[in-house]
């Protein structure tokens, strides 16, 4: 039975083993293991390919929010505002600054916060914003800077999905105070670990990122403030080297294989495809469609040789870990609606056409069935009629 990976690191790094193998051997050789002349490339190469000034490699995508906010000074008493529909290292950030989560709805269309909410959820302690930049397409940013400069409030763009998206011709990370991404390794740009960096165009802050990544010291063993250890290990830096070198020609790919998705299933009934914003450029980190009966639908294409995913199931302002906020059922209506709807179809650069393909069919029939049993069971059944005797 054909087979379709959700995702296949394996065929990725293939091609480019021989060069990641070197590069551990000049890592190893130089003992460059925590930070280091590799780290300080990428850091370099990476703010260029943004478009900022700066660049500060951390631990990890968690590690870059988190340590924005602290930059920014956000901490206990204060408020952060920014969308349930997100993985929860958003929020979690915002809960170990100290600060608490203030969530806006998301547009339907595009999974991206919502500006015209926006306005009505800053309050007097509101210090920060975080659009996210969901599936690889980054928030309507122009609307929500405005709304945040004439309020005074910094904003953070969660870019960690969206690595080469871009809004009005400028690449995300690019527009906010600070943009924040992850390289975990199913990432557009993915590390062969764990990995993360913060880009921003303020050398201040870019200098109070640095220091507390690393223990709040600005030279060895002589410590401005309390920090943490989040430093980016040499071997990561090498490596993510080597793939930013490939980034833009896989997020092509991924746009060739969203536009074939697209074309395949466009007269398929039942299905909501990926909107992309006029003026953007979607990256497709994850090519997500909505369908009904999704968790049916899900299992059948498994069993059918085509592995998906969900991002994500639960919105943040529903999980167990943020019951204390008090938040109900039907506070967030369209982030509920897309988390019991959403499906996120295999999507990575290596892909194949005849794989796109089949991915499409299987979808199509399995759409189908499940419509054609909907219309079964709408259909009134007849009743018995009661004959009186004579």
């Amino acid at each position: 039975m054909t087979q379709v990976p959700f995702l296949d690191l394996r065929r990725h790094h293939a091609p480019i083993r021989d060069e990641l193998m070197a590069a551990f051997e000049a890592v190893l050789d130089t003992s460059a293991f925590a930070g280091g002349p590799f780290v300080q490339q990428f850091e370099k190469d990476f703010a260029a390919y943004c478009g900022t000034r700066h660049c500060v490699a951390v631990g990890s995508g968690t590690d870059a929010l988190w340590l924005a906010l602290l930059a920014l000074g956000v901490g206990p008493g204060d408020e952060v505002i920014t969308v349930p529909m997100t993985f929860m290292a958003t929020a979690e950030a915002i809960t170990y600054a100290g600060a608490r989560p203030v969530f806006v709805d998301i547009d339907r269309d595009t999974y991206t916060m919502d500006p015209r909410l926006l306005k009505q959820a800053i309050t007097p302690r509101t210090r920060a914003i975080i659009p996210v930049h969901l599936y690889g397409q980054m928030a309507d940013m122009e609307p929500i800077l405005a709304i945040a400069r004439a309020h005074g409030i910094p904003v953070v763009e969660d870019a960690c999905q969206a690595h080469g998206a871009a809004y009005q011709g400028r690449r995300a990370g690019a527009w906010g105070d600070l943009g924040c991404f992850s390289f975990y390794p199913g990432k557009n740009l993915g590390a062969l670990g764990e990995g993360g960096a913060v880009v921003t165009n303020d050398e201040n802050l870019a200098r109070t990122v640095a220091m507390l990544r690393d223990h709040g010291q600005a030279r060895k063993y002589y410590h401005d403030r309390v920090g943490w250890n989040a430093r980016m290990d040499g071997l990561q830096g090498a490596a993510l080297q080597i793939k930013l070198k490939r980034l833009e020609a896989g997020n092509e790919a991924r746009r060739r294989h969203a536009a074939q998705y697209r074309a395949l299933l466009a007269d398929a009934g039942g299905v909501s495809l990926p909107v992309e914003r006029p003026g953007s450029r979607h990256v497709y980190h994850l090519f997500v469609v909505r369908v009904p009966d999704r968790d049916a639908v899900l299992r059948e294409l498994g069993e059918r040789g085509v592995h998906c995913g969900i991002h994500y199931p639960i919105p943040v302002h529903l999980q167990e870990a943020y019951r204390d906020l008090g938040l109900r059922v039907g506070m967030f209506p369209v982030s509920e609606q897309c988390a019991a709807e959403v499906l996120s179809l295999p999507m990575y650069p290596e892909l194949t056409e005849d794989q796109v393909e089949f991915v499409a069919q299987e979808l199509k029939r399995c759409l189908s069935r499940h419509a054609a049993t909907r219309s079964a069971a709408a259909v009134p059944q007849p009743t018995a009629q009661l004959v009186p005797c004579a």
